[in-house]
């Protein structure tokens, strides 16, 4: 029985991710949560900036570099620029309601069994597979 690529990369994709969450904890003191990580770049802190920035250029960057050096791997459903901005803007909203995002919530809140971040990753799951549902499914 042979294990598709595509788990493989998953796998290794979600260990990457447990891995850098866990150091920025260790290292930093920091819920690697992007949006916390980004609103203290908005509404910032003396000396705290540095290391948000850094991360965030990182981030940016590495998409970069992913898409540059693996291009077939980032194919996807194309929407408009409108599209892509109202989605954005629901996003945003959506973290600022949640007190936090996915990767703050799912990532990071799960593993440290908060209460809230549990019931907010089970929201975000419910709401994603309701509009899947909604929305015909994947295709």
């Amino acid at each position: 029985m042979s294990i598709p690529s595509d788990w493989i990369r998953a796998l290794l994709g979600g260990a990457l991710i447990g891995v850098s969450a866990s150091l920025m904890l260790a290292f930093n003191g920091r819920v690697t949560g992007i949006s916390g990580i980004v609103g203290g770049l908005v509404h910032p802190t003396a000396g705290d900036v540095v290391w948000r920035a850094l991360f965030v250029t990182g981030l940016v960057v590495g998409g970069i570099v992913a898409a540059l050096a693996l291009p077939g791997a980032f194919t996807g459903a194309s929407t408009g620029i409108g599209t892509a901005l109202v989605a954005g803007l629901l996003v945003g909203v959506g973290t600022r309601v949640g007190n936090g995002c996915t990767s703050g919530h799912g990532v990071c809140g799960v593993s440290r069994l908060s209460v809230r971040s549990i019931a907010a990753t089970l929201t975000f799951i419910s709401t994603g597979a309701l509009v899947v549902l909604a929305t015909g499914g994947a295709r």
